[in-house]
């Protein structure tokens, strides 16, 4: 296993929040695992199980970030980011607005479908 991380300045934050975010996961999943293992009485069974098994992951999200291949894609990855052009604040509000709109317009025309729907149901054919 190499222990030299690759290509140390490209890519910094996409490997990083990557193994961080990674890291996180198996953290919680270790955390369950002590919680599970309290049943048992043995204080080095629920304490070291999921301290090995964290150690192992952490070993193997170091080891993936720094695969080459992984870590030429998580680097491409954050140069297309960089390239994105974001909507402005007044973009994101205006179209928000849009959405929001069309939602409760769909959502009324449904609801009235569906009363009609039911009245119709109820009152004619008397299968309601």
């Amino acid at each position: 296993m190499n222990l030299k991380i690759y290509k140390r300045s490209q890519g910094k934050n996409s490997r990083l929040w990557t193994a961080m975010t990674l890291f996180l996961v198996v953290a919680v999943g270790c955390w369950k695992l002590h919680l599970k293992l309290q049943i048992q009485d043995n204080v080095w069974l629920h304490t070291l199980v999921p301290a090995a098994v964290c150690a192992v992951f952490a070993a193997v999200i170091y080891w993936l970030s720094n695969k080459p291949v992984i870590a030429d894609f998580l680097i491409a990855a954050e140069g297309e980011i960089k390239k994105v052009s974001w909507s402005s604040r007044k973009e994101i509000i205006n179209s928000t607005l849009i959405v929001i709109s069309v939602v409760v317009i769909m959502a009324t025309g449904l609801g009235l479908v569906d009363l009609g729907f039911r009245l119709f149901f109820s009152e004619i054919v008397n299968l309601y």
